[in-house]
């Protein structure tokens, strides 16, 4: 599915970066679907087979550092190992001894250039902006990506 039209996120008019919103039921939702945000602005991630799984075990201060940090370690991974994700499962995220701590799986193939057809590019995650709330609903996330 286009994330353009994926019913969970939500992108945001921003004069110079991509800005989105994510919703989910779980906070592990939540961040599925903001790593599933990051790349469907690179990216139309339906042309990305889920080749390859990477584990991603994290522990930050407080949720937005994890959100940064979990996505922050996708792009990164992204550009050293040239790995494209469409497909992100997050097992939980844990509050323990005064840090969350996130385990995940992010799924994807190593960059075909004839395939996948590059659009934005994602230089960095910021900070700028970001939030982490329960709502009534569930849960939503903003990010905003430096392009």
């Amino acid at each position: 599915m286009n994330q353009q039209d994926h019913p969970h996120i939500e992108y945001l008019d921003h004069p110079a970066d991509v800005m989105f919103r994510v919703y989910g039921d779980t906070v592990e939702e939540v961040f599925e679907y903001a790593a599933l945000a990051m790349f469907g602005a690179m990216i139309n991630t339906d042309t990305v087979e889920p080749i390859t799984t990477l584990d991603i075990d994290l522990a930050a201060e407080d949720c937005e550092d994890l959100l940064y940090d979990f996505l922050s370690e996708l792009l990164y991974l992204f550009e050293v190992e040239e790995i494209v994700f469409g497909r992100f499962v997050v097992e939980r995220i844990r509050h323990r001894c005064e840090e969350y701590h996130i385990k995940a799986h992010a799924s994807g193939e190593k960059i075909d250039h004839e395939r996948h057809k590059f659009g934005i590019g994602v230089k960095a995650v910021t900070f700028h902006d970001m939030a982490i709330e329960k709502t009534d609903c569930g849960w939503m996330a903003q990010v905003i990506v430096d392009t």
